[in-house]
Formats: structure tokens, C-alpha cells, sequence
């Protein structure tokens, strides 16, 4: 398995991913009828990098990083992940989490934040805190699950030590 940055080439199979991803509505904020051509604006800005995961020329999973604010706040990073759901129990997630935490480090970032960590989203909670993000803060009834209402939201942080 290789991870690199990606390229328009990759948009397709990037898609692929997000739509499978977001079609569920319980992990991200995304509306699960987002169309295509709005992968762009959310997977792909001018202000965030785009990273792959493959194997065998088959994208398996994708991050984003960005700086988390504008200027006076841009030292904080932010990072999103999504694996392709037929790869999951791979330790796809695993490797796209250290290699953001060594982009974040390179890019001169102080610390990675998640804004919001769906709390029933057990899966991610448990990677993250394994990675040393801590739960920073809860946002009471901060996103709609589909099958579950109004459940609560994390932000959770880690501080990169340099």
C-alpha cells in the first residue's frame, strides 16, 4: 500500500469512496444526496491537501488536511478520512492517521482538531483516542443521525509535539 497526494485522475475513485461514505448519513455532515460535482469544493480546495491510499492502482482511502482556521489560527490542522467500506479492517484508517499526523508535522502544525466526531461513530472515537486525541469538548445534540435523532458531537485535539 502506497499513500500519496492525489491528483484529478484520482476524482473518480475519490467519489466513489465519498459517495459511499456519506450515503449513510452517520458519520459525516455531509447530505447523503451531495452530488458529484460538489466533491471539489469539499475533498479537493485550493486550501486543503488531498491524500490517496492504493494498492495495485485501486484507492482504498482518502484524507484531507487544511489548516482547522484562517490566518491567526491556521497553526491548528484539520483532517478528514474516509475508507472505502470494502476495505474496512485493514488498517486503512490506521495508516491515513499516521501519515496526516506526519504531514501535520511537516507543514509546521502545532496540533490536529476535529470539529465534529460523531459520538456513536465508536469506531473513529476509539482510533483517535488510540492516536492520542483527546475529547476536548461536546456539542449536546450536534448532528442528526439518521436512525438515532439528535445524537451528541465531539471535538477532539492532539497536540503536536515538535
Amino acid at each position: 500500500m502506497k499513500i500519496r497526494k492525489a491528483t484529478e485522475t484520482d476524482i473518480d475513485q475519490v467519489w466513489e469512496i465519498f459517495s459511499k461514505v456519506i450515503e449513510t448519513g452517520d458519520t459525516y455532515v455531509f447530505n447523503p444526496n451531495t452530488p458529484k460535482k460538489h466533491l471539489k469544493k469539499h475533498w479537493f480546495a485550493d486550501y486543503m491537501e488531498t491524500y490517496v491510499i492504493e494498492e495495485n492502482g485501486q484507492i482504498l482511502g482518502t484524507y484531507i488536511i487544511k489548516p482547522n482556521q484562517i490566518d491567526l489560527g491556521n497553526h491548528i490542522a484539520n483532517c478528514s478520512y474516509m475508507v472505502n467500506p470494502n476495505s474496512h479492517g485493514k488498517g486503512i484508517g490506521k495508516k491515513l492517521c499516521e501519515h496526516s499526523l506526519e504531514i501535520a508535522k511537516e507543514n509546521q502544525f502545532i496540533g490536529i482538531q476535529f470539529n465534529i466526531v460523531v459520538s456513536t461513530n465508536k469506531g473513529a472515537v476509539e482510533l483517535w483516542k488510540k492516536y492520542g486525541f483527546e475529547i476536548i469538548g461536546t456539542t449536546p445534540k450536534g448532528f442528526r443521525h439518521p436512525k438515532l435523532g439528535l445524537v451528541d458531537t465531539y471535538i477532539m485535539y492532539k497536540h503536536l509535539k515538535k
